[in-house]
């Protein structure tokens, strides 16, 4: 008997057992069982940045260890977060407790633990600025692994590398300085004024642009934001810039220049495009969304004459931030699209 993979992409994906776990006990024993009967196991919080490219043939453990933890310091506030816990609901408690910091990575979907391995950003703002340690657990030994250093690079972190196999995140520690500066150079967050704005003005406005923009998955499948922003070189965004002078572009510190994947997709006039039971959805074009009982070769069929499209127009290679989930592990999504 398979049974039902939660996923926010609400596609009709099985694996031959899903298992819910609360603690690190209940984990363990799950990945034990699993290991005696020979399956491989994969680990999700909410099924958020997600596609199942096929069934898994395993076992698929839910991870909802929970708790928070605050610790009030003169210079910050230091939180221990179980993986288990939802992000934005971590992100609201925050702002109401007076505590700022998170507010421009307000409804980002997903869990605490997703966070960290996807070095989640918005606005200006990535996981990265905030922090503090991860502990891992490893499966084999059961022993608490504590990293400090997360390697964190652009929707990357070393948890996707080194610590990928055999490791699963059960604690996220994060640091909010009491000394907060307001990041509000992206989007509509620049009409606020730096010296009246706070927090809650800019979790209210994030949460305002995000439901207006983002479809719930709950009514209408989709995984968040599906490709990354690419990064060009500056000659290359120079070229560009000469063509579409109104194209975003937000340079980097590495001299390199990040585009609005969004937008390049926009301007290929795919806001709405359907291809199979899968669309471009027609408020963000960086969305993809489950409109008609989609398949998950709808889903990659699309994103890849996505991909095709921005390179014909533009020579820019889009890179899924979306995961995806074969057989039996994470394969490369890149290669998915080149296919």
């Amino acid at each position: 008997m398979n049974y039902p993979i939660p996923n926010t992409f609400r596609l009709p994906v099985y694996a031959k057992s899903v298992i819910t776990v609360a603690s690190i006990e209940q984990l363990l024993a799950s990945y034990h069982e699993a290991q005696a009967k020979g399956l491989p196991i994969l680990v999700l919080g909410q099924g958020s940045n997600t596609l199942f490219t096929e069934n898994f043939a395993g076992m698929v453990i839910i991870n909802r260890i929970t708790g928070i933890t605050i610790n009030e310091m003169p210079d910050a506030w230091f939180l221990s977060v179980g993986a288990g816990e939802i992000w934005h609901q971590l992100v609201k408690l925050t702002i109401e407790q007076g505590m700022p910091g998170l507010e421009n990575l307000a409804l980002i979907p997903g869990c605490v633990g997703s966070a960290a391995i996807q070095n989640i950003g918005a606005y200006g703002v990535e996981f990265k600025n905030v922090a503090d340690y991860v502990d891992l657990l490893e499966l084999d030994s059961g022993h608490i692994i504590r990293v400090t250093d997360g390697e964190y690079g652009y929707r990357d972190s070393i948890f996707k590398s080194r610590y990928l196999k055999g490791y699963v995140v059960v604690k996220v520690g994060i640091k909010l300085a009491k000394q907060w500066q307001p990041i509000i150079n992206y989007g509509e967050l620049a009409q606020f004024d730096p010296n009246a704005v706070n927090a809650k003005l800019i979790f209210d406005k994030v949460c305002a642009i995000r439901l207006a923009k983002l479809p719930n998955p709950e009514v209408l499948g989709n995984g968040g934001s599906f490709f990354k922003n690419p990064v060009v070189s500056q000659l290359q965004a120079e070229v560009l810039l000469q063509q579409y002078p109104n194209m975003p572009c937000y340079p980097q510190s590495n001299g390199q220049v990040k585009l609005a994947a969004g937008w390049l997709i926009d301007q290929c006039g795919l806001k709405g495009y359907q291809l199979g039971g899968a669309a471009v959805h027609d408020k963000q074009a960086l969305v993809l969304v489950n409109k008609q009982h989609a398949t998950s070769q709808d889903v990659i069929n699309l994103a890849r004459f996505i991909k095709h499209a921005v390179q014909h127009k533009f020579d820019v290679m889009l890179s899924p931030e979306i995961r995806f989930i074969g057989a039996t592990a994470e394969i490369n999504a890149d290669q998915s699209l080149s296919q």
